[in-house]
């Protein structure tokens, strides 16, 4: 890159920052923003950046930390429990979409490979804006969210068939049969190193890099699988995107993956923002005006066809008709992945440039119009879809397909009003215990492999990772915990998460800390409290000499909760002047004590000037001022004691008194 480009990418970069400050007050997606500020400065309007190719070289980067992200999001598991929506929703609405846009555009006049490739086109909606949406509306775990979030999944995966069908399609072989089941091969040939790889390879390398706990190793360590991987497809004959799919789906079996998931996020943002402002710059907004009808008309047919056949596949389900139509609403937008498709078609030979520029002006209304369909979802299945489908009407349908009404229900479960535990060494460990003895749900965030299994062997929902990392705490769910402790011995990494938690949360954070000069510090990045080890350790002792004079417990806990209210400004030696005394314990916090202390008065040899006389005839009360509050005899305590109880050799006498009085006693009973 020359220092031109850099001059048009800092320009790009800069119009992005402006134009998605903008999309935010109007509450839309940044995905817009970037693509707005590639047709703002792109060759069909400004001329800003001429040579576009260098923008599509970094945006193929993007393609490849994308697959590889979704590789490592896509869970077996996951799948596995909403398999029935996945599959077979998934498959319904993909086969309906595909067939009706392949009629639609074979009626239009492309032949038929091209219009099932537009067919592919359409079906694919946007994960990242819809899911984004979703989360922030807090609708992820409603009916439909949930199955919304699981079609979604199904297009991520069909992403990669199409991929490798679109060649055919193009007529690029010679023996379909011979090439498919080369294809077959492949795959399954992807399949064994996918299992292998993440079964034994990649969680003991993983596992061994952690260990080291050094944050670069970790990511070169990351980045060369993804790559490697990419290359190792490219040379088979695959898509690099495809090869970096499945080295994303090898991590996400370990217990890496949610840290490796958030070491790349920032790699995957950067070059997606290429990615979409490279798409931004091949639209010519010229387009929108020179021919309306065309884009606008096309526009809303391609939602109609999209939000009918997700209607259909999610009813027939024996979903509710209501539940059915807010997933529709939510999927009647072509997505990302139609982008990185759509490259494939132009290189291939199945999409022509007009219609790449007609396909993506209509993508790019559909994106926009998303978020503003999925703000007024209630309304539009009430008054739009009402007017044609009554009431009535939908509880007719509903008894035809016999539907579920349990799905009503949150069938999700997810870590809510729970304490966060980050760093789960000894302080962390403890902290666990207490609250699992409470009854408290707890998640616990850990980056050292050891004490993560540790606290998986504890039943304890266990995230690994560095907690300075975004997506580490939303899988710990952060943002629904109640209390957050922090619990790490490095003293600016506490800092730093300390203000990525408060980022996120409002709950009530507690640090720990290794020294008192740490707490203004935390205090600044968001913590409600800090507890320095050096001044509880402190506290502790001066708490059990208290105890120890007979201090009463309740004038004992008022000043340590004084102490820790003024930030341990009393310990710490601050000037009396800048400490604020408007909670400050009254002057006489011991009443009647004054002067007084406990002491302890072997009777031994020296000491045998009493040895056979009873307490009433030494009178300590009476003659020193001293009151006896036990006696030690033969590993006994005695402390209901009378007048008449003898005082024998090797007692151990307890004594409460003044300095001066119990030195004289001591003096006179030898």
């Amino acid at each position: 890159m020359n220092d031109a480009f850099h001059g048009e990418l800092v320009i790009v970069l800069a119009l992005a920052v402006g134009i998605i400050l903008l999309f935010r007050k109007l509450k839309l997606p940044n995905v817009l923003g970037f693509i707005a500020a590639g047709m703002v400065a792109g060759p069909h309007a400004l001329g800003w950046v001429e040579k576009v190719e260098t923008v599509e070289s970094l945006a193929e980067l993007g393609v490849i930390f994308l697959l590889f992200v979704i590789g490592m999001e896509f869970s077996l598991k996951k799948l596995a429990s909403i398999g029935v929506t996945v599959f077979v929703g998934g498959s319904l609405q993909a086969l309906l979409t595909t067939c009706i846009t392949a009629v639609f555009c074979h009626w239009m006049g492309l032949p038929w490979p091209a219009a099932v490739f537009m067919g592919f086109l359409v079906t694919l909606s946007s994960t990242a804006i819809v899911l984004r949406i979703l989360q922030e509306q807090g609708r992820m775990d409603t009916p439909f969210g949930s199955i919304t979030s699981a079609i979604l999944i199904f297009q991520d995966i069909i992403v990669v068939p199409m991929m490798l069908v679109t060649p055919m399609l193009a007529g690029q072989s010679s023996n379909i049969g011979h090439d498919l089941l080369l294809l077959v091969g492949k795959m399954l040939g992807l399949v064994v190193a996918v299992y292998v790889g993440g079964r034994f390879g990649v969680p003991r390398l993983l596992r061994a890099v952690s260990k080291g706990r050094n944050k670069e190793l970790f990511i070169i360590t990351i980045v060369v699988l993804c790559f490697s991987a990419a290359w190792a497809t490219s040379a088979m004959g695959l898509s690099l995107a495809l090869g970096a799919f499945f080295a994303g789906l090898i991590i996400s079996e370990t217990d890496q993956a949610f840290h490796a998931t958030g070491i790349i996020q920032p790699f995957h943002e950067l070059f997606m923002s290429f990615f979409f402002v490279s798409i931004g710059m091949l639209v010519d907004p010229a387009l929108f005006f020179t021919h309306p009808f065309i884009v606008f008309g096309l526009a809303i047919l391609v939602m109609f066809i999209k939000t009918i056949a997700a209607f259909f596949s999610v009813w027939v389900l024996r979903h509710p008709v209501s539940t059915a139509l807010k997933c529709g609403i939510s999927l009647f937008q072509v997505g990302e992945f139609a982008f990185v498709l759509a490259i494939t078609g132009l290189s291939t030979g199945l999409l022509s440039r007009d219609h790449h520029q007609i396909f993506l002006a209509v993508s790019i209304l559909s994106m926009g119009t998303t978020p503003f369909a999925m703000r007024s979802l209630d309304d539009l299945v009430r008054r739009v879809f009402g007017v044609f489908l009554p009431t009535s009407v939908m509880h007719r349908m509903d008894a035809i397909m016999r539907v579920r009404r349990e799905v009503e229900r949150t069938e999700r479960r997810v870590l809510k009003d729970h304490v966060v535990i980050i760093g789960y060494g000894l302080n962390g460990q403890n902290v666990a215990t207490a609250a699992q003895s409470a009854k408290i749900r707890c998640a616990v965030i850990e980056e050292d492999p050891a004490l993560a299994e540790r606290a998986q062997q504890q039943g304890l929902h266990v995230v690994f990772g560095d907690a300075s990392n975004e997506h580490v705490l939303e899988k710990a769910h952060v943002e629904q915990a109640r209390v957050v402790v922090i619990a790490i011995a490095d003293a600016e990494l506490t800092r730093r998460i300390t203000a990525n938690v408060r980022a996120h949360t409002t709950a009530y954070i507690i640090v720990r800390t290794r020294y008192v000069k740490e707490i203004e510090a935390n205090l600044a990045a968001g913590a409600n409290e800090v507890i320095p080890e050096e001044f509880e350790t402190s506290i502790e002792i001066f708490y059990r000499v208290l105890r120890k004079y007979l201090v009463p417990e309740r004038n004992i806990q008022e000043m340590v909760s004084h102490i820790r209210g003024h930030h341990y400004g009393m310990l710490r030696g601050m000037n009396p002047t800048t400490i604020d005394h408007r909670h400050d314990l009254p002057a006489e916090t011991i009443p009647g004590l004054d002067g007084l202390e406990i002491a302890t008065v072997p009777v031994d040899i020296k000491r045998s000037g009493i040895v056979g006389r009873t307490l009433g005839s030494v009178d300590l009360k009476g003659r020193y001022g001293i009151t006896l509050l036990a006696i030690r005899r033969q590993g006994r305590t005695i402390t209901r004691i009378t007048e008449i109880e003898q005082v024998k050799h090797g007692d151990l006498l307890y004594l409460l008194g003044s300095a001066e009085s119990i030195t004289k006693l001591d003096h006179d009973l030898h």
